[in-house]
């Protein structure tokens, strides 16, 4: 490619990066049609001439160049826009062995480097679960996603799991395992097939927010999805039991409408064996009001359901903004898969047999810094957990994702 017309593609990269921009090439002048995006790049320090003060745009510009183009431009990456930072991120790919060989060290392309990505979570935790012969636990956890591009239409990803005590260490304690190992193909830009142990999370997760062992077909269009799935739950009283599930929902504007079925399949009925649920969020500007509702086929207690308000401006990149939420809870014995989301939760497993386990909780969260969030929950009036659990629980968490 002509120095030249690389150059000009270049500039349209960096367009929006402020420099002052003069021209210092004897060979390029006012007149030429890429005066200005040479003058701008060579003031930004991504562009050099020669020793002879010339800038040679009509010779072609090797791998090595272009390379060492990429390099400078990664150093200011900050000041790109996210189109012009997934460009970058394509280039670095396309030229990580020349960058290599320059012996280039920039925190994105030790990041990503070619088809390997990586991400990740840090969380340090407090909790008090209710339990009235437990101590506070005092945790902390981090989670490594990597994902491997396959080709344009599929991809491979786990996650690298560690959980730490600082106080009573847990039988994990210091313990690192893979908790997450699975595969996702596209079928155009609406339907997937997952296949693996992937996330789960159920409505709100009251039911459900954990690991499932399967296959699960996926559609979305942006307002209306639905999916179907075949495997194993990894966690609650139906772990490792067959169970097919499916689900859909609606998003009409005004208010997002969610349905989902699970049939444990060849289960003998002990409890129950199959569950229906539903789940609607009516947004009002940053408010919302939610809620959901679950029936099992058991004899009695066999409903569940939450109601709640919520308010949120929360974004990860602008300290200051938070989500706020409180919400009446019911949980027949008989209508809990397991596996809720809530941090201080344990007592949800304890639901008295044959009783309907009851609690309001609030929850909430607030950005202190950029990817920085101080995460809180409280619980309280808990009513019909078994003996030695106490009416309130909480939990205080910092969360870091980088």
């Amino acid at each position: 490619m002509k120095k030249i017309l690389a150059l000009a593609a270049v500039a349209a990269l960096t367009a929006g990066v402020s420099a002052y921009a003069a021209n210092p090439f004897s060979d390029v002048t006012a007149d030429d049609w890429a005066y200005q995006a040479v003058s701008d790049l060579s003031a930004q320090g991504v562009v050099e001439g020669y020793p002879d003060g010339t800038f040679k745009g009509e010779r072609n510009m090797t791998r090595y160049e272009l390379a060492q183009i990429v390099a400078r431009l990664m150093a200011k990456e900050d000041q790109l826009n996210a189109q012009q930072q997934a460009t970058l991120d394509k280039l670095a790919g396309e030229y990580a062995d020349e960058l290599a060989n320059l012996g280039v060290r920039v925190s994105n392309l030790e990041k990503k480097v070619g088809n390997i990505s990586w991400s990740g979570d840090a969380k340090m935790m407090n909790t008090n679960n209710a339990e009235k012969t437990a101590n506070d636990t005092y945790k902390g956890r981090i989670r490594l996603n990597v994902k491997g591009q396959v080709n344009d239409a599929t991809y491979v990803q786990g996650r690298i799991l560690t959980n730490m005590y600082f106080k009573d260490a847990g039988k994990d304690d210091g313990n690192t395992t893979m908790d997450r190992l699975f595969v996702n193909h596209s079928f155009g830009d609406k339907t997937s097939v997952v296949l693996g142990r992937q996330d789960l999370t159920v409505f709100s997760g009251l039911e459900y927010d954990d690991a499932f062992d399967g296959a699960k077909l996926a559609y979305n269009d942006g307002k209306f999805d639905a999916y179907a799935a075949f495997g194993q739950l990894n966690a609650g009283k139906f772990d490792s039991e067959d169970v097919a599930f499916g689900g859909l929902g609606y998003d009409f504007g005004a208010a997002k409408l969610n349905a989902a079925y699970f049939n444990f399949v060849g289960l003998e009925k002990k409890t129950f064996d199959s569950i229906w649920g539903a789940n609607l969020v009516v947004p009002v500007q940053d408010f919302s009001v939610f809620g959901e509702y679950w029936d099992s086929n058991a004899d009695k207690n066999d409903s569940a359901y939450q109601a709640g308000l919520g308010y949120s401006t929360l974004d990860a990149a602008k300290p200051g903004t938070f989500a706020l939420n409180v919400a009446y809870n019911k949980v027949g014995a008989n209508a809990y898969l397991g596996g809720v989301t809530y941090d201080a939760a344990d007592f949800v497993g304890a639901i008295t047999a044959d009783k309907d386990l009851k609690f309001w909780n609030v929850f909430g969260d607030v950005t202190l810094q950029k990817n920085v969030t101080l995460h809180g929950e409280y619980a309280w009036d808990i009513e019909n957990t078994n003996a030695g659990y106490d009416d309130n629980a909480w939990s205080v968490s910092l969360n870091y994702a980088f």
